[in-house]
């Protein structure tokens, strides 16, 4: 399921994302930071299904990355 998208980028993007929550001191961003950092491919799709990030936007193509 993950061999299509551009992990490297998703995991830079979810730690962006929960990385801006943690700047205000809040525990469940920081715990939320670690979690991806340790994720595994699918944990981290699974992540950022779960908020809200397009995966198309990850989609690798003959080309190269679609971003």
């Amino acid at each position: 399921m993950t061999d299509n998208i551009n992990i490297d980028e998703l995991r830079k993007d979810l730690l962006d994302y929960f990385g801006t929550a943690s700047i205000n001191a809040s525990p469940v961003a920081m715990m939320n930071v670690i979690e991806v950092q340790k994720a595994s491919e699918e944990q981290l799709v699974y992540i950022a299904i779960q908020n809200g990030f397009d995966l198309n936007n990850y989609q690798k193509n003959s080309f190269g990355y679609t971003r």
